[in-house]
């Protein structure tokens, strides 16, 4: 049976300060995206948990939807006798959430093919055995994320919003952007300010220490917001993606193709919001 597994996007993110088991306290507001990894899982007699992937760079065993399945199967005492076949579409290292959301989609998948019936609730106790934000996944819907991003809370949002994403080729490792946050500061020239709409807020209190070190993604934020297709722009986590929301009637493959031209070597995505 083949199953999506959605990207998200940050539109919002506060941190709070750093929690008693070195986690930092946060309040996000993700949306899932149209974007999503397609992962094939099929029941067979024997033969253990079988992985494979298209993308050579993920490993087969340990990877966040193999220890999904086996987690799942593992607490329900089920026979891991499971063929996974996982198509990438999200990019690693992005700030979408893509290693989440394949082990959310692996915990939603396997409880309806063994027909174990576990509510949401108790799938979201799973899920955060792997990850902080394995449970935002698990609902399906946009969501406020407290606490170190475990503590979710579905909401919905006003309307669907037309987006592009662009990825340099590289990664930001989230340890490390947390890590910088308490004693990074502003590049001048560069927005951070909040940006309203009548749907929401985009603010992310990540890109200064990111843009600090990364100063590539300050430049892509800056020029995306200056583009006529571009409402609103923002870093997405913490990074490495940064998205546009388009205006009404903006053309996202135009925006896409020209920030190649300008940027050279860099991933795009036109999509939308789907939560």
């Amino acid at each position: 049976m083949k199953f999506l597994a959605p990207a998200k996007i940050n539109l919002s993110l506060a941190v709070h300060g750093r929690r008693p088991d070195g986690f930092h306290e946060i309040e996000t507001l993700m949306v899932p995206l149209s974007l999503a990894d397609e992962i094939d899982i099929d029941r067979r007699d024997g033969g253990g948990l079988d992985f494979v992937c298209d993308d050579p760079r993920l490993p087969t065993v340990g990877n966040l939807a193999f220890r999904a399945a086996d987690l799942f199967c593992k607490k329900g005492g089920f026979a891991p006798n499971l063929k996974i076949a996982l198509s990438k579409k999200t990019p690693h290292g992005a700030g979408l959430g893509g290693g989440s959301s394949d082990a959310a989609a692996v915990l939603l998948a396997l409880n309806k093919l063994f027909g174990a019936g576990l509510s949401l609730e108790e799938l979201s106790a799973l899920a955060v055995e792997l990850g902080s934000d394995v449970p935002f996944f698990i609902h399906e819907s946009a969501a406020v994320c407290r606490g170190r991003g475990e503590a979710v809370s579905p909401a919905a949002l006003r309307e669907r919003l037309a987006l592009v994403l662009l990825k340099p080729p590289f990664g930001v490792p989230t340890p490390w952007a947390y890590k910088r946050w308490g004693e990074s500061k502003e590049l001048p020239g560069i927005p951070y300010e909040r940006q309203e709409f009548p749907w929401g807020t985009l603010v992310n209190a990540l890109e200064r220490p990111v843009f600090e070190k990364y100063v590539f993604l300050a430049l892509l934020k800056r020029w995306l917001l200056a583009q006529p297709e571009a409402a609103g722009a923002l870093m997405s986590g913490s990074g490495s993606t940064v998205f546009a929301v388009l205006r009404p009637g903006g053309s996202g493959e135009e925006l896409a193709a020209r920030a190649v031209e300008n940027f050279g070597e860099i991933w795009t995505c036109v999509c939308h919001t789907s939560g």
